[in-house]
């Protein structure tokens, strides 16, 4: 009788602990696209984190790997968004560990400027955007 009640009580308690405590699940696996590297290192976006934006523009998870790693110079994790009409973007959030660890309030459009990995990375994005509007 008495294992019958701490079976029982020991169920209660996972249960309660599943409840309140759900596992940390990565709901989201990512689908990293590498776009052609530059002399500064190498550019990644991801396909699972598109999300149109109600303005049209298209927010996505980028990832910037450094030629040459170190403590200072390490991956960089971007919360982007790109307007494909104006070929534009604008960083929403960063992160060295996770993305949205610093979130940019105040982000602002800008021009690529020149910026081959970023560059490409519009042009994916926009690319991708028009396929999966068509599907």
């Amino acid at each position: 009788m008495n294992l019958n009640l701490l079976i029982n009580f020991c169920k209660s308690c996972l249960v309660i602990l599943i409840i309140f405590y759900p596992l940390k699940t990565d709901a989201l696996k990512h689908d990293w696209v590498s776009v052609p590297k530059s002399q500064d290192g190498e550019q990644l976006w991801d396909k699972n984190s598109v999300q149109k934006n109600q303005d049209g523009s298209i927010r996505i998870f980028s990832k910037f790997i450094p030629k040459n790693t170190t403590k200072i110079t390490q991956d960089l994790l971007y919360t982007m968004d790109i307007n494909c009409t104006e070929k534009s973007y604008r960083d929403v959030a960063v992160g060295a560990k996770e993305f949205n660890e610093f979130k940019n309030k105040d982000a602002l459009w800008k021009d690529p400027d020149g910026d081959k990995l970023i560059i490409e990375v519009i042009d994916n994005v926009c690319t991708f955007g028009k396929n999966t509007d068509a599907a």
